[in-house]
């Protein structure tokens, strides 16, 4: 078989490649074999800004700009709902806090986010005495099931191939790579955590952060808005929510914890009053760089093979710029920023 590109991955990163790949009429194989959970397991909110120090989001504005459209369009191509619009509400725990959230809003790049009316809580299941703020243009995508149906839109074209790569098998030429009865003009690493196993980019400072998340029940909390405290609460439908998540830096494992679950169980019933009924709990290492920027670019010395990686917890927002940005700078000699390109590490 010859392509134009191989795609090791099929998570966030390896969908909005795969996207740009087809709007630009390139062929291409995925190879995928499960083993990286983070994209499945994410809450997949796209929020512009940084809850916790009232910061914005690296080009947010852009991000949302090239992602939403995509997201549209996959809805077309696999006819599921997929981008669930939904605001997010900051809980206040102090005046310092209203106060704080007040002038972050007049700063460049937080203004079109935040809004400057604060709300007051008037459900009884919130403990919410200093009201709370809004976000702008965020949502929820359900991850799981964007890359469920679109494993299954692959398998069905003949372009997914489940089993694990083999990079031992990868040949690769000044003009060609070669693996197994597949050659191609590129390859494309967007393994995610999986990244350690890869000896063209094992040592590259991805560090992996594990995070866990609780589904819960609860019939008398009728949120109808995602709340972030000190964990977020995300509406799922039918009265469950999703409750995340940890940021763990030693475990690597996609294994749950019960010290995980206790901490978000004890971390939300400092806000929640109502009983609640867990029903799953999922764990994922989410690739994640020392200086939270993605990883893209070429290789320093094998021209042809690429990576891209390092959406840490912002995936959904980040991964449709970056597909843009490093499908221009394979084929159109276009540059990448210097912040996400991989080289600043090599």
């Amino acid at each position: 078989m010859k392509v134009d590109y191989i795609i090791v991955g099929c998570g966030l990163a390896g969908i909005s490649f795969c996207e740009k790949l087809k709007e630009q009429n390139k062929s291409f194989i995925v190879f995928d074999d499960n083993s990286q959970q983070s994209s499945v397991v994410a809450g997949g909110l796209y929020n512009p800004v940084t809850l916790k120090r009232f910061t914005p989001v690296w080009k947010s504005e852009l991000q949302l700009e090239v992602a939403l459209p995509v997201y549209r369009k996959l809805e077309e191509t696999l006819d599921v709902r997929l981008d669930f619009k939904i605001p997010v509400k900051r809980r206040f725990t102090s005046l310092e806090e209203q106060n704080n959230w007040f002038g972050a809003s007049d700063k460049e790049g937080l203004k079109p986010f935040l809004n400057t009316s604060l709300f007051e809580n008037i459900n009884p299941k919130i403990d919410a005495d200093f009201k709370l703020g809004e976000v702008l243009h965020t949502g929820r995508l359900d991850t799981k099931q964007l890359i469920k149906s679109y494993k299954r839109y692959l398998l069905d074209a003949e372009l997914l191939v489940t089993d694990t790569f083999d990079h031992d098998a990868l040949v690769v030429h000044d003009n060609q790579i070669a693996y197994k009865d597949v050659t191609a003009n590129q390859i494309i690493f967007a393994e995610g955590f999986g990244i350690k196993q890869n000896p063209y980019f094992k040592d590259l400072p991805l560090g992996g952060t594990k995070g866990q998340l609780l589904t819960i029940h609860a019939p008398d909390l009728k949120l109808d808005y995602v709340l972030k405290s000190s964990v977020f609460v995300i509406p799922l439908g039918q009265d469950t929510y999703r409750v995340g998540s940890t940021y763990e830096q030693k475990d690597k494992t996609n294994t749950i914890t019960p010290e995980a679950r206790e901490m978000l169980l004890d971390k939300l019933k400092t806000f929640i009053k109502c009983d609640f009924e867990v029903l799953s709990q999922v764990a994922g290492v989410r690739p994640t760089v020392k200086d939270r920027k993605p990883l893209v670019g070429r290789h320093p010395v094998a021209n042809n093979v690429y990576l891209f990686n390092g959406l840490g917890s912002r995936g959904v927002m980040i991964a449709p710029y970056m597909a843009n940005q490093l499908f221009d700078f394979i084929e159109n000699e276009g540059a990448l920023d210097k912040e996400i390109d991989c080289l600043r590490f090599f």
